[in-house]
């Protein structure tokens, strides 16, 4: 339970492997192991660990979850699609299990590019980053405002914006195109509303 909650968690507050040990003033090779169960924290950094992750011990070694359901500013729309204008609207709030609100937006997804996993209309609670690794779900905005919901590939010195629905095409970005790229932030998880 411990290495699933440390991984979950880890990527949830945005911190590589490399970033955690540096918090925690130790290896990536230890938190590598800690999260592949190959050895657990002493005491004392298991503290460290569940504060800098925002949490609690508890928590960490498979407790019930510290966080308490808070209101999550839901702030507009973002196609799944290309070509979306990103807008920062106000639609009021959502709840959503995370400890700092003011750290994660909601946004309603619009267009079927994200299909089968995300629909028109779901909510993606999205954490405020700036990065996002290779693999990642994300929101990105590109070149005059441009938003979208995609998945977010690392390729050599390129970003491919990949949907999951087969129908639409990649969007690779390259060279000086990257400047205007701006990641708004990491989807952690979707709501489907009825």
């Amino acid at each position: 339970m411990f290495k699933e909650r440390l991984k979950e968690l880890r990527k949830e507050r945005g911190f590589t492997q490399v970033g955690l040990s540096q918090a925690l003033g130790i290896s990536q090779q230890a938190v590598g192991k800690w999260e592949t169960g190959r050895c657990t924290p002493d005491p004392q950094t298991l503290t460290k660990l569940s504060e800098i992750l925002n949490t609690t011990v508890d928590y960490l070694l498979g407790g019930n979850s510290p966080i308490s359901e808070k209101m999550v500013r839901v702030l507009g729309t973002v196609k799944a699609g290309f070509g979306a204008l990103a807008f920062e609207e106000d639609y009021g709030t959502e709840p959503a299990n995370v400890k700092d609100p003011s750290q994660y937006f909601y946004l309603i997804v619009r267009g079927d590019s994200m299909e089968p996993r995300i629909h028109d209309g779901d909510l993606a609670l999205v954490r405020r980053q700036q990065t996002l690794e290779s693999g990642e779900l994300g929101v990105v905005v590109y070149g005059d405002g441009e938003g979208t919901l995609k998945k977010y590939i690392r390729q050599g010195q390129a970003v491919i914006l990949q949907p999951f629905n087969p129908t639409y095409k990649s969007q690779v970005i390259a060279g000086e195109d990257l400047n205007h790229l701006y990641i708004a932030g990491r989807v952690v998880e979707t709501k489907t509303k009825w």
